[in-house]
């Protein structure tokens, strides 16, 4: 991912330095449980030794790499470099124990599920950080009336904090994915060539990775089967496709015609290159088109669980790209969505005349209901709410100064409800006796 949408946190564990870390780290682990097993011919002595000289440099990696055309061996190669550089010449090397029965996919595949851990600890944060404060919105405008829309069309009367309610309950759903996923991907493989621990023993692997947090994979054939990995790629992308749902909504209550809200504005911030007057939703377009990225990454994952017998190699460089794109990403889209819902400028002022702008055709149903409660048939008590409900319409579409959809029903013989009942129609809090049980709910949401 490119430099502008990486947060630091996130693009350190996908860094070189990092992955380089956790390698070391295994490698040292794995010393330690043969010195422990005492099957091998290493010490305690000389496993305490590896922990305490065992380093490596990038570039010096990076050198041997370029002979090597192998990260691993090269990061070997490296590493015990330096574990040997105290010991004189003509004695034995230490470092000949580091990765003793293993093969390149037990270091690769248990730091990459190390990494991922490491990676959706953050999103998880960003995921509770985000949700928590749409609960809070949800509560501060709960009683902001606004109509709802379906198909874009105005429907009924509902409240802005049904919105951010909404959106605390599809990012709750999004974390309980998220921690699947990490329990999925919390796995380790330490077994050998093609998984049989010819040379070496479970033991070491259960050492391992309970040094680092992890579970060791019951069967893994030099590889951890990538369908772990897929579901990792496909809780982020159905994460992204939250925020992309999240973000498309506040663009498209920040058009023009609506304006009911807006992302924020900073001072001397610009809009446009050529209209001054513009305030565009740049940051939450932003946020919809990575989410492009994300979902399109999670393909890649799926297509990566299929190799060859026991192992290969097709899934490694698309991996390494997708995976880290997709959290970096989606990191970064969590952190802008985040700085546009804690800032989110809201016009309720705005919101009850757009309430009104359809002159009270928002209350058809409710008119509808009433006739069929006088004992009309619904198909004619549907017959005179749609005629009426058509004049207006007709005359809001030609700027016609018409008459209201109350006033056209007052108008018609065949609509008979009383004053008393057209009165109680065209309530608009009519339609949200029930509402509190919505916010009730939401009280119970949390994101610890």
């Amino acid at each position: 991912m490119i430099e502008r949408y990486t947060r630091p946190e996130m693009g350190h564990i996908f860094s070189l330095e990092n992955k380089y870390a956790i390698w070391q780290e295994i490698e040292i682990c794995a010393c330690e449980a043969q010195a422990e097993l005492g099957t091998i011919g290493i010490t305690k002595e000389e496993a305490q030794w590896i922990r305490d000289h065992a380093s490596f440099n990038k570039e010096e990696v990076d050198e041997i790499e370029a002979v090597t055309n192998h990260d691993v061996i090269a990061f070997l190669t490296n590493m015990g470099s330096y574990i040997d550089a105290e010991i004189p010449e003509g004695e034995p090397k230490p470092s000949r124990w580091v990765h003793y029965g293993m093969t390149s996919s037990d270091l690769g595949d248990t730091a990459l599920s190390y990494q991922i851990t490491q990676a959706l600890d953050i999103v998880i944060k960003d995921v509770n950080a985000l949700g928590t404060t749409c609960v809070k919105r949800a509560f501060e405008l709960k009683d902001a009336l606004c109509v709802g829309r379906t198909h874009g069309i105005h429907a009924e009367p509902m409240t802005f904090g049904m919105k951010f309610g909404s959106w605390a309950w599809a990012l709750k759903r999004a974390q309980t994915r998220l921690l699947q996923a990490r329990e999925v991907a919390a796995t380790g493989a330490i077994s050998g060539a093609v998984g049989t621990y010819s040379s070496i023993d479970p033991y070491v692997e259960q050492y391992v990775c309970e040094k680092i947090g992890l579970t060791p994979d019951p069967l893994s054939t030099q590889v951890l089967a990538r369908d772990r990995h897929a579901q990792v790629a496909s809780a982020l992308a159905v994460t992204a496709s939250t925020l992309e749902s999240i973000a498309l909504q506040v663009r498209l209550m920040q058009e023009s015609d609506v304006i009911e809200a807006e992302e924020p504005f900073k001072k001397g911030q610009k809009g446009s290159s050529a209209m001054p007057h513009k305030r565009n939703p740049i940051t939450a377009e932003r946020i919809c088109g990575l989410a492009r990225v994300v979902k399109a990454n999670a393909q890649v994952a799926y297509d990566d669980v299929a190799l060859w017998f026991e192992r290969d190699i097709s899934h490694s460089g698309a991996e390494r790209v997708a995976m880290a794109d997709s959290f970096i990403a989606l990191d970064y889209m969590f952190s802008k969505l985040q700085w546009i819902l804690d800032g989110l400028q809201t016009y309720p002022d705005k919101m009850i005349h757009n309430l009104e702008r359809t002159r009270g055709l928002i209350y058809s149903s409710k008119v509808l209901l009433a006739l069929v409660d006088t004992g009309m048939k619904r198909e004619d008590a549907y017959i005179i709410v749609q005629r009426n409900a058509m004049a207006v319409w007709e005359d809001i579409q030609n700027a016609v100064s018409g008459q209201t959809y109350r006033e056209k029903l007052e108008t018609d013989p065949d609509c008979i409800l009383t004053k008393e009942q057209l009165d109680k129609i065209f309530d608009p809090w009519d339609f949200l006796q029930r509402i509190d049980i919505i916010f009730k709910r939401l009280e119970t949401l949390t994101f610890e």
